[in-house]
């Protein structure tokens, strides 16, 4: 189901992709649009050409295939269209590469690329407008799993991100909620906001409704990872590791998800 958010500024819809991937799509005041990391070209063509959209710039947060995949085929359509990604990672056929620190400009909207290593190595994220676009660095009610960076770079990633303005929107790339908040639960079994937000998510799951974007707000709810030093998340994880500094505590809690 594709659903849309129109909030002041950009129009962003998300466009389902394989099993539970999301790109994005962001639409200023006409029909010139950008796509986040559109890993199939399929179903980005069919929504494009139902619209009447003309593709004006490709963003990258990093190399996965389910992220990159459809770039060529979307190219092969739209050839004048920008792609934009990161300087080190390993994407092809970029014609802006970005690193933390620098701006894009996105119909008339500031966008701040930061560095957020661990998913990979040159993994970023994109925000502006209110919005967070983190690729697999943070999900809600989980986080990413570190396949070519370490945890501490991760453990940083999320602090970066979690730093920012409480009522950022969060638009990640996977609808993984449901399977991270039994993982949370397992995690805070006390915590009545993850059982308010369980109910929540399971209607809109019932009704094939998106549970993204979320708010940086109800992750420090819900979200084990950004909620390393809860004494509950703490207690968690202590038969896991006798160092409850936060660092050792994140360690801990990937170690369990990526077992649970």
């Amino acid at each position: 189901m594709l659903t849309e958010t129109n909030t002041a500024g950009l129009t962003i819809k998300n466009i389902p992709a394989f099993n539970d991937n999301y790109i994005w799509l962001i639409q200023g005041n006409d029909q010139r649009c950008a796509l986040i990391d559109p890993g199939e070209a399929a179903p980005a063509l069919a929504e494009l050409q139902s619209q009447n959209l003309q593709l004006d710039t490709i963003i990258i947060t990093h190399h996965h295939a389910d992220h990159v995949g459809g770039v060529a085929e979307l190219l092969r359509h739209y050839p004048k269209a920008k792609v934009i990604g990161p300087a080190n990672d390993p994407v092809m056929m970029l014609t802006q590469s970005v690193q933390g620190g620098d701006c894009i400009n996105v119909f008339g909207e500031t966008f701040l690329v930061i560095d957020v290593p661990g998913h990979t190595n040159g993994h970023i994220a994109y925000v502006g407008d209110g919005k967070l676009f983190c690729g697999d660095v943070l999900f809600s009610a989980g986080c990413g799993r570190v396949f070519e960076g370490t945890y501490q770079q991760m453990y940083d990633s999320l602090q970066k991100l979690a730093s920012l303005p409480q009522e950022t929107e969060v638009y990640c790339a996977h609808e993984y909620t449901s399977s991270n908040l039994s993982f949370a639960l397992a995690v805070e079994p006390e915590n009545d906001l993850l059982h308010q937000y369980r109910d929540e998510v399971n209607r809109l799951r019932a009704q094939k409704k998106p549970t993204i974007p979320t708010t940086l707000r109800q992750e420090k709810w819900v979200n084990p990872f950004l909620r390393c030093q809860e004494p509950d998340v703490m207690k968690a994880v202590s038969e896991r590791t006798n160092d409850l500094s936060a660092l050792s505590v994140f360690c801990a809690l990937r170690d369990w998800k990526n077992e649970f």
